[in-house]
């Protein structure tokens, strides 16, 4: 009955800001860029929609406000998880771009993260698994 997950929305204050961020700096891929409304109401949102290379799943950024969740162990959770071989070499390339993050990359026994923030504060995470 049910297939996939097409896409998740993140709220953005800035469609521009965010896509320039998740496509220069994180280097996603811009998937689809349509209008919501008719061409008269310039300040309508886009769908605006970006992905990882060779992968389906999208991010919409969308317009609103980012969600607050609860802290676990102090630390508010990523709301947005990025898989890589290499956890170490990804933060030090992001760092270069920029990025500031929150914690260095942390080890646990099953494997590495490091969190930091997109310019809308949303939470995400990069994830080496062993």
């Amino acid at each position: 009955m049910l297939e996939k997950i097409v896409y998740t929305t993140v709220f953005v204050s800035d469609q521009d800001r965010a896509l320039d961020f998740y496509t220069n700096i994180l280097g996603f891929k811009k998937r689809a860029d349509n209008p919501t409304a008719d061409n008269s109401t310039p300040d309508s949102p886009r769908f605006l929609a970006v992905g990882v290379k060779d992968q389906d799943f999208l991010l919409v950024l969308w317009p609103g406000t980012p969600g607050q969740g609860h802290p676990v162990q102090g630390r508010i959770p990523a709301a947005y998880t990025i898989e890589t071989r290499d956890c170490r070499g990804a933060f030090e390339a992001l760092v270069s771009r920029g990025v500031q993050f929150e914690t260095g990359v942390l080890e646990y026994p099953w494997g590495y993260v490091a969190v930091f923030q997109d310019p809308d504060g949303n939470r995400l995470q990069l994830r080496e698994s062993r």
